[in-house]
């Protein structure tokens, strides 16, 4: 059935309130059908002109539609968590140059198809920070993929093996920004480690990538096992590139340890009040102190 099938004839076939819904919906407006009511109130009440009423309902309309747009772009992204760079404890890594990410929650690196990689020991926050850069990306409209190296790499092997390789590799060619998290924590295949470098290059000066990483570059051979494989990626990856180094002590442990700590402090009421107290052997009555 057509929407002129299905569309009211004539204000006889409804009432105006249904006919303004059914075009409303035709139109995609959701917000203006869902507000107009109740603006219309509001501009009555502040004698407000029928041109600024249209404008209220409009805004309306464009604020929630970028509202969604950003909820479906960061749904598309695939992000694990979703955690922004205003959670993000900067003091806790002193080697992280925070002017520098802050700059580039800007996003001006996307539009240049600049790289940024994240160095660094497990557990101090790279993952933390590739995650509100995407996030920030999603914000100002940009289209972003995340992935682990491992899941990629499998992909990549899966789609190849099901000859839809080329279809995947123009899906992460056209991302503005694609994220690859924890390279080096899993070795590489010699077929993986290619069909990596192959993103890599089809990625190279056309969008910006982010990679994380706990090995410096100089032993990156051993999770691609190739120099020559290393030296090429290296050579596209760090063209253009923004480094963010995040070396110190685990921010995660570090948290783990307080929270014990914090643990060990809180003495349960039941124990506190038996602490004077103590028990007969063969039965485990509590006896006065």
């Amino acid at each position: 059935m057509t929407a002129a099938e299905t569309m009211p004839q004539g204000t006889s076939q409804g009432t105006p309130q249904v006919l303004l819904a059914h075009h409303l919906k035709q139109l995609r407006l959701p917000t203006v059908l869902r507000e107009y009511d109740k603006v219309a109130r509001e501009c009555a009440r502040d004698d407000v002109d029928h041109p600024r009423y249209l404008l209220r309902l409009l805004e309306l309309e464009l604020i929630d539609r970028e509202r969604r747009l950003v909820e479906r772009r960061i749904r598309q992204a695939r992000f694990p968590a979703t955690k922004s760079l205003d959670s993000f404890v900067f003091t806790a890594i002193p080697s992280l140059n925070k002017m520098l990410v802050l700059e580039l929650a800007r996003c001006e690196y996307i539009l240049r198809r600049e790289n940024i990689i994240a160095l660094g020991n497990s557990g101090t926050g790279k993952s933390h920070v590739a995650l509100g850069l995407g996030l920030a990306a999603c914000q100002r409209g940009f289209s972003v993929v995340f992935t682990t190296a491992a899941a990629l790499v499998h992909q990549l092997m899966e789609a190849r093996d099901e000859k839809r390789l080329l279809r995947l590799q123009r899906e992460l060619q056209v991302a503005r920004l694609l994220i690859i998290d924890e390279l080096g924590y899993v070795p590489l295949s010699p077929t993986g480690a290619e069909l990596l470098f192959e993103v890599f290059s089809q990625r190279y000066e056309h969008g910006s990538t982010i990679v994380t990483s706990n090995l410096p570059f100089e032993e990156w051979t051993a999770v691609l096992g190739s120099e020559r494989l290393t030296g090429a990626l290296l050579d596209r990856l760090t063209h253009h590139v923004h480094i963010l180094a995040m070396n110190g002590e685990s921010y995660r442990l570090a948290q783990s340890t307080a929270r014990r700590r914090l643990a060990n402090k809180v003495v349960p009421t039941d124990a506190a009040a038996d602490a004077g107290n103590s028990s007969d052997p063969n039965t485990g009555e509590i006896l006065p102190g």
